[in-house]
């Protein structure tokens, strides 16, 4: 496990736009979060002004000057978009494609109809593993929840039975595996390594995973055993076309940008030469640019093509697909302006002086760092924006395989106990018609153990790594 070395991080530290001491850099902090959690939770404001708002406060308790914090503000919010805004909106492009081209709903029968009995919540997790691969976690429920109902319907399953395995899939695919959004940001923000990160990611996602998932779903269906909802299942994309995607070019499709990725990860790994020829070939199509980019330009033959989709609906397609993304890439944006702006201030460099006499972990202190902001603000997005931008300088001096997992400790604790100021908690309570007890006592308890298992999981690795 790393420790911190201060001193060695002391001469590369960036001068700070205010000289104000611990404390009221502490008091900064929590009066800049508990702004930003205020204006989310009680005033229902929007996550980007709310984090504008939140570091403007920040900076001015900090003391620093207001035309340095705007400063500090906007180059992080244009770094951040310049760093991710591109691979988001490409994974919204591929989503949109798989969606409505019917290849996701490929993917759910084909994996079906293999499936019965005892194996069906296993068979929910694989589905919703493979399909929340390239979806953000609210598109991919939307996708899934008609197979959950129609499945729990007609198998006569327990709906927490096959539901809480589907969930399960999306949830830690969204918190632990890039190209999502938040493991994207805090990438970035650490300067970790995206291939390793991802290779490390689907390790600690799979225990996880089968464990909140097809193992949990069993004492989920004892504490609440309700049957599918009665009313009408929402209608499946793929019910309005005359035809779409085969299996196995859907999956390839899906899995061309994680291959390219790990690809590129494993070809630096044996060879370590930048000269070498193979090694800079894999650095271009392994890149997450190119390998989003690739699995777009395919999915044009390999989704759009078979579905019956010509030439002049791929423009409208793209457009539907970034549309919804916006509020995302401004929240993302808006959150590296903080964490830039809690860096310039000082922040980091107090986290580094304060804890360097603390027995704690680096991971754990990450970890813990996103619970606290994701109970607070209810939402695995900002709280691994912040968390990232907290704890940035522990990467200094870590080695990759470190810096990835330190990623990864942030999205753990990110995913910590959704409760009723997450969007998403409510989104599983209306589409499952629970009510806030059961919702606690099945989602919230779900996304806790997937939180636990992944820093535990990621703690275990750092031993060895």
């Amino acid at each position: 496990m790393t420790r911190l070395s201060v001193e060695m991080l002391a001469a590369d530290a960036p001068e700070p736009i205010t000289s104000a001491g611990h404390a009221q850099l502490g008091i900064a902090v929590l009066a800049g979060i508990a702004v930003i959690v205020l204006l989310i939770t009680k005033f229902k404001l929007h996550a980007f002004l709310s984090l504008t708002l939140g570091t403007l406060v920040l900076g001015a308790v900090a003391g620093a000057p207001l035309d340095k914090a705007i400063a500090s503000f906007t180059t992080g919010l244009g770094t951040t978009v310049a760093g991710v805004g591109v691979l988001i909106a490409l994974g919204a492009i591929l989503g949109k494609m798989l969606a409505d081209s019917g290849g996701a709903d490929q993917i759910v029968d084909t994996i079906l109809e293999k499936a019965g009995g005892r194996s069906m919540p296993w068979a929910m997790v694989l589905i919703a593993s493979v399909i929340g691969l390239p979806l953000f976690f609210e598109v991919g429920v939307v996708l899934l929840i008609p197979v959950v109902l129609m499945v729990a319907k007609r198998g006569n399953y327990s709906l927490m039975r096959i539901g809480i395995p589907a969930l399960a899939g999306l949830s830690v695919m969204h918190g632990l595996v890039p190209p999502h959004p938040g493991p994207l940001v805090a990438i970035d923000a650490v300067g970790a390594n995206l291939g390793v990160t991802l290779a490390l990611g689907v390790l600690v996602a799979i225990p996880t995973v089968i464990i909140a998932g097809p193992l949990f779903s069993r004492y989920a269906a004892r504490w609440v055993d309700v049957p599918a909802p009665d009313r009408m299942i929402p209608q499946r994309a793929s019910e309005e076309l005359e035809r779409r995607p085969g299996f196995g070019p859907t999956l390839a499709t899906i899995l061309l940008p994680v291959v390219l990725m790990l690809s590129k990860a494993l070809v630096d790994i044996v060879i370590d030469d930048s000269e070498n020829l193979t090694q800079r070939v894999f650095d271009v199509i392994g890149s997450p640019l190119i390998a989003l980019l690739a699995a777009v330009l395919v999915g044009i033959f390999t989704l759009l093509r078979p579905a019956g989709f010509g030439k002049e609906r791929l423009s409208p397609l793209v457009e539907r697909g970034l549309a919804p993304i916006a509020g995302i890439l401004l929240i993302v944006g808006a959150g590296g302006g903080f964490k830039q702006t809690l860096i310039d201030c000082g922040v980091g460099q107090m986290v580094l002086d304060i804890s360097k006499d603390w027995s704690i972990p680096a991971l754990l202190l990450a970890w813990l760092i996103a619970v606290a902001i994701r109970l607070a603000t209810g939402s695995a997005t900002v709280a691994t924006i912040s968390a990232a931008g907290l704890v940035a300088p522990l990467a200094e001096g870590m080695s990759t395989g470190e810096t990835a997992l330190l990623v990864l400790a942030i999205g753990a604790g990110s995913l910590f106990f959704s409760h009723v100021n997450d969007a998403g908690f409510w989104l599983v309570k209306e589409y499952f018609g629970l009510d806030v007890p059961q919702t606690l006592k099945t989602w919230s308890i779900m996304e806790t153990i997937i939180s636990v298992v992944a820093g535990g999981l990621v703690l275990l690795l750092s031993l060895v790594i």
